[in-house]
């Protein structure tokens, strides 16, 4: 079985303490398997088919003693999916609630996908979801008894495979040990249910701007951003956008993010926190940049540039956005 663990500290409501710990609470996982991959900055998967046999005991129990032991030596707790490969057990994360787990064998994986909207499939992004709903291809059940042909008629035979198979549980994917991040992601958790649209824009900008300073001083830039927003419910909904080029840009992270909000309408919802994450990355000098002479842009990058230095120099409130100086 393969465990998917979003570690979330019940002191803080965001990611920074956890991120902060993410190395110590990798170190407990590999005390129970050493296949453990890191998705900073909040959670692992680790592949502990080994452990079982080791340890005698099955993939709940071992789940278990590492939330025990994340709260004992870090303060931390976990929700955890467990399911026989990582898509089941990311998929099964999202619906265990804090401090449990939630186990999906392989024989319960047609129930378990079979009545979710597509949109909640691994590789089914929004203008994917939105052909296939539009083929009445509304469900994870139905993609998956639809002949592979038709699904690689409509979304092409790469992608067509792909979610075919996930739809049917099927995960060719494995747990990678130390493999480098490929996204970066940042939380707001507001200190009461946030109705304000204006409360969420700044949370956006200042997210956006944590991420965007973070992959300039690491020398990356990312292909896409995702939003989740987390609601009083404690529900989710989560949009990916792909940027017009690969950029580390605030500004244009800032834009993207606003671009997603707005599009989710989401007018009087009661939102308890927004997280971004910058996803896809690639080192800065592999990146092209769409050349322009829009004097604000290059204006807007060298003042950028400069307020980097004075961040990195004196820290990073040195230099904030007018609207979050308040």
């Amino acid at each position: 079985m393969i465990l998917y663990v979003r570690f979330r500290s019940p002191a803080a409501g965001g990611t920074g303490g956890v991120e902060t710990a993410l190395p110590a609470l990798l170190g407990l996982a590999e005390g129970i398997s050493p296949l453990v991959q890191a998705l900073p900055p909040d959670a692992a998967l680790i592949d502990v088919r080994g452990a079982e046999r080791y340890f005698g005991q099955d993939a709940a129990r071992l789940a278990s003693l590492l939330r025990v032991r994340a709260l004992a030596h870090c303060g931390v707790d976990c929700a955890i999916g467990a399911g026989p490969n990582p898509m089941l057990a990311r998929m099964a994360a999202r619906e265990a609630a804090p401090g449990t787990t939630l186990v999906v064998t392989g024989d319960e994986a047609a129930a378990f996908l079979a009545g979710k909207p597509v949109a909640a499939l691994d590789g089914a992004g929004t203008a994917t979801a939105r052909t296939l709903c539009a083929y009445g291809l509304d469900s994870i059940g139905r993609v998956a008894g639809a002949p592979l042909a038709v699904l690689q008629r409509i979304v092409g035979a790469r992608a067509g495979r792909e979610l075919w198979e996930r739809a049917r549980g099927i995960d060719r994917t494995a747990v990678v040990p130390n493999a480098a991040a490929r996204s970066v992601a940042a939380e707001r958790t507001f200190s009461h249910d946030e109705l304000d649209p204006g409360s969420h824009r700044r949370a956006l900008l200042s997210i956006a701007e944590e991420l965007g300073l973070r992959m300039r001083g690491e020398g990356q830039v990312c292909r896409s951003l995702s939003l989740t927003v987390r609601y009083a419910d404690r529900s989710t909904t989560t949009r990916a956008r792909i940027l017009r080029e690969p950029t580390a840009h605030s500004v244009a992270l800032t834009g993207a993010a606003y671009r997603i909000h707005e599009s989710l309408g989401l007018q009087r919802a009661r939102v308890r926190s927004l997280s971004l994450r910058a996803e896809d990355l690639t080192p800065v000098e592999r990146a092209a940049r769409q050349l322009t002479f829009d004097p604000a842009d290059e204006r807007a990058r060298r003042i950028e540039a400069v307020a980097d230095r004075a961040r990195a120099r004196f820290g990073p409130r040195a230099v904030v956005p007018g609207s979050l100086a308040a």
